[in-house]
């Protein structure tokens, strides 16, 4: 199989499987939404080091040890990537799948003011239309909620946030899950202890099933993050802009068609609203990406003709 098309299944296995975890989180009730983050964080140490141990990829560990930066830049992703997961758990088990899944669609348009504020990147006049979209659509939906939609503001806030840190760290995804998840293993075991003293742990008090449950919250976590990594080096960065939008789709159509949850149609003028400035932002990017190809196909025909 052609490495693009083998990383375009790697790409859609991800977003899909990041798509469907508002199927598994409310299977791991009664536990609470502490409780499972906490599981979640010390499951995927386990995994990501297991991945790492069959891998026997253990030399980044010293150099990055000489790199205090990058460490302070993982723990500050590590911060981060614990409240993305803690709001997202707490937003699934309590009946607001379609407003976790706004956040994930406006992530892309959060980056792009990153980019503007921190960066100081110039945006080009359909990229601002998007973001006006955006903020069209946030409004309405705060109006329509009878307050801002912060989960969906505090998702797309941190995970917008943890990639360009991500970005600005330069680590593989491997090795950074592994220092992210070890930073916060000390609280995550620390609350489980605490759960544990005050017998309220569900943890092997509910059965053998739940108990493989909190386990398996390792490996849910684990596996489309490196199935992301194998997209991310086998395909361009305009195609992984598209997939992208594969997970918050099937978050929503979760929320709506499996959960139930309530759409009003003021809510159906939100979601309609956020998809139009994504699609202006899609196409901006691939007619720019294009031009941009073509331009060097260009320069590349001149050359070889002089």
């Amino acid at each position: 199989m052609p490495e693009t098309r083998r990383g375009v299944l790697y790409g859609i296995a991800a977003y899909a499987m990041w798509g469907l975890f508002p199927l598994y989180w409310p299977l791991l009730k009664p536990s609470g939404a502490l409780e499972i983050l906490a599981h979640r964080i010390a499951w995927s140490l386990v995994a990501v080091v297991a991945i790492l141990a069959v891998r026997r990829h253990w030399s980044w560990f010293r150099e990055l040890l000489r790199t205090p930066r990058k460490i302070g830049l993982l723990v500050l992703a590590a911060v981060l990537v614990t409240l993305n997961w803690g709001v997202y758990i707490y937003a699934v088990n309590t009946g607001h799948v379609v407003e976790s899944s706004f956040g994930y669609f406006i992530t892309p348009l959060i980056s792009v003011l990153f980019g503007v504020l921190l960066l100081k990147e110039r945006l080009r006049p359909w990229q601002w239309a998007a973001v006006g979209l955006g903020a069209v659509a946030v409004v309405i939906l705060a109006i329509d909620y009878g307050r801002p939609p912060w989960i969906a503001l505090a998702l797309a806030a941190s995970f917008g946030t943890y990639g360009l840190v991500k970005k600005t760290a330069g680590v593989g995804a491997a090795e950074s899950m592994t220092v992210e998840t070890l930073v916060l293993l000390l609280p995550a075991l620390g609350y489980l202890t605490y759960l544990g003293q005050q017998g309220t742990s569900t943890f092997g008090n509910w059965g053998t099933g739940h108990t493989l449950l909190l386990a398996g919250a390792g490996v849910v976590t684990a596996v489309p993050m490196l199935c992301f990594t194998a997209a991310a080096i086998r395909v361009p960065l305009t195609t992984i802009g598209l997939l992208q939008y594969i997970a918050p789709i099937l978050q929503f159509l979760c929320g709506v068609f499996i959960v139930h949850e309530v759409m009003p149609p003021s809510r159906w003028v939100g979601f309609v609203i956020i998809w139009l400035a994504l699609s202006v932002f899609t196409w901006d990017s691939l007619r720019t990406a294009t031009q941009a190809r073509r331009a060097v196909s260009e320069r590349v025909a001149v050359q070889n003709a002089s």
